[in-house]
C-alpha cells in the first residue's frame, strides 16, 4: 500500500509540473511519513551513494560537451562526413545523422549534440528544400545517439547503481546505436525520394557542382583531424584500459580547450566561463536529482519493491518474451514522463532483479534501457529533446510531431525490438573484450 501511494504521488507530482528532484523528494517523504521513518536518517543514505569518483565523469563530460559545442568542432565534423555521403540522395540528412553519432561519441550529451549539430545542419537542410518539420525531427531523433554511442552518461549511471562494468555497458550500446543510425538514414532517404522540391533542388545542385572545383579531401580531413582524434583518444583510452571513464572525461576537457581556442578558434574566455557555469548548473541539478532518487530507491528496496515487481510480472506470465514486453512498456511510460537520467536511476535497481529472474544479462538490460530512455526523450508528453529541437531549429513542435511518430515507428521501435529479443546484438562486443556476460 505504501509503495502504491508513493508511486501515485510521484507520477501526480510530475504531471503537475513539479521539477524531478522535488517530485522524488515528495515521494520518499510520503514513504517516510507513512512508515514512521525519520527524514534526517535518510540524508546520509543519499550522500553515501553519490560520494564516488565514478560520478565525476558526468560533470566532466557535460563540460567537454559545452566546450566542443562552442569551440566549433561540429562544423569540421559535418564538413568531413559530407565527403562520403554529401552527393547521395538525402546526403545532407545522412550527414546530420552520422555527425550526431560522432559528436555524441565525443561529448556524451544528447542536448549538446542537438544544439551543435542542429544549429549547423538545419539551415543547410532548409536550404536544400527538406520539409522543415521532418528536418527538425530528424536532427532531434538523431541526437539521442549520444546516449547510445559511448561515452554515455546514462550508462555510467546504470553501471553505478547496478554494480556493472562501465566499459561493458558502453560496449553493449554500440551495435544498437549503429542500427538506429542506419534506420534513420534509410527513413531520410525515402523521405527525400518522395519530396519533389528536394529532388528538383538536388538535381540543380549536382549539375552546378560539376562546374565548381571540389574542396580537396585532404584539406577537409586535415581540418577535421583534431576533432576526429577526440573519440579516438577518449574511447581508445577507456577500451585499452589505460584510462577509467572519469580520467577519460578529464582528458576530454583538457584536450578540447586548446583545440577550441587555437585550432578552430571558436572558443573565447567568456565562452569558456559560460561553459564552466553551465556545466556547474547542470551537474548540480543532476547530482541533486541523484541524491533524491537514491533515497527513494533505497526505501523501495527496504520495502521489497524489486522482489514484488518480479512476483507481479512473472505472475502475469512466465513467458520470457511477454515479461520483456511488459518491462519495455513500463520503461517507455517512464521515459515519456521523466528525463533519461531520472529514468535510469529509477528503473535500473528496480527492474534489474526482474531481468535476472527471466535470464536476461544485466549488460543486455543496459542496452535495452538505453534505447528505451533514448526514445523517451523524443516521445510526448515530456519529450525534452523534441522541444529543444523545436527551439534550436525555430520550428513549431506541432510540425515535428507527425515526422517524429514516423521515425519512432520505423526506427526506434525496430531498434528496441532487435535489442530486446536478439541478445547477441548487445552482448557480442562485451564478450569480444573478455567480459563474462
Amino acid at each position: 500500500m505504501i509503495i502504491v501511494v508513493s508511486i501515485i504521488v510521484l507520477l501526480f507530482s510530475l504531471i503537475l509540473g513539479l521539477c524531478v528532484p522535488a517530485a522524488f523528494g515528495v515521494s520518499f517523504s510520503t514513504i517516510a511519513f507513512m512508515d514512521g521513518q525519520s527524514l534526517a536518517s535518510l540524508i546520509p543514505v543519499g550522500y553515501s551513494k553519490i560520494n564516488t569518483t565514478v560520478l565525476l565523469a558526468i560533470p566532466l563530460f557535460i563540460l567537454s560537451g559545452g566546450i566542443i559545442e562552442r569551440g566549433k568542432l561540429g562544423k569540421a565534423l559535418t564538413d568531413f562526413v559530407q565527403i562520403f555521403v554529401g552527393k547521395v540522395k538525402g546526403g545532407l540528412g545522412m550527414v546530420a545523422v552520422i555527425a550526431s553519432a560522432v559528436f555524441g561519441a565525443i561529448s556524451g550529451s544528447a542536448a549538446a549534440t542537438l544544439s551543435c549539430i542542429g544549429s549547423i545542419m538545419y539551415p543547410k537542410l532548409e536550404e536544400a528544400h527538406y520539409d522543415k518539420g521532418f528536418a527538425a525531427s530528424l536532427i532531434a531523433n538523431a541526437s539521442p545517439l549520444g546516449l547510445l554511442i559511448p561515452p554515455s552518461s546514462i550508462q555510467i549511471m546504470f553501471a553505478w547503481v547496478t554494480g556493472q562494468s562501465v566499459l561493458a555497458c558502453f560496449l553493449a550500446t554500440i551495435v544498437p546505436g549503429v542500427i538506429l543510425a542506419t534506420l534513420l538514414c534509410i527513413i531520410n532517404y525515402f523521405e527525400c525520394k518522395n519530396n519533389k522540391e528536394y529532388c528538383e533542388y538536388n538535381a540543380k545542385r549536382l549539375e552546378a557542382a560539376i562546374q565548381e572545383p571540389e574542396i580537396p579531401i585532404t584539406r577537409r580531413f586535415t581540418a577535421a583531424f583534431p576533432a576526429l582524434m577526440m573519440p579516438v583518444i577518449i574511447l581508445g583510452g577507456i577500451y585499452s584500459g589505460v584510462m577509467t571513464p572519469t580520467e577519460a572525461a578529464a582528458v576530454a576537457v583538457i584536450y578540447a580547450i586548446p583545440i577550441g581556442f587555437f585550432v578552430y578558434k571558436g572558443l573565447t574566455m567568456n565562452g569558456l566561463k559560460k561553459c564552466f557555469r553551465d556545466a556547474g548548473i547542470t551537474a548540480a541539478a543532476v547530482m541533486l536529482m541523484m541524491f533524491m532518487v537514491m533515497i527513494l530507491s533505497r526505501l523501495f528496496v527496504l520495502l521489497n519493491l524489486p522482489n514484488q515487481m518480479v512476483s507481479l510480472l512473472t505472475g502475469i506470465s512466465s513467458n520470457k518474451n511477454v515479461v520483456l514486453l511488459m518491462v519495455n512498456i513500463f520503461m517507455i511510460i517512464i521515459g515519456m514522463l521523466m528525463d533519461d537520467n531520472s529514468g535510469t536511476l529509477l528503473c535500473g535497481p528496480i527492474l534489474l532483479p526482474v531481468m535476472i529472474a527471466i535470464g536476461v544479462s544485466p549488460i543486455q538490460f543496459a542496452a535495452i534501457l538505453g534505447v528505451n530512455l533514448g526514445m523517451g526523450t523524443i516521445t510526448p508528453p515530456a519529450a525534452p529533446l523534441l522541444y529543444l529541437g523545436a527551439r534550436t531549429c525555430n520550428v513549431p513542435v506541432k510540425n515535428m510531431l507527425k515526422p517524429s511518430i514516423k521515425i519512432i515507428l520505423f526506427a526506434w521501435i525496430p531498434t528496441l525490438i532487435l535489442t530486446t529479443y536478439i541478445p547477441e546484438l548487445s552482448l557480442f562486443l562485451p564478450r569480444l573484450f573478455g567480459f563474462a556476460v
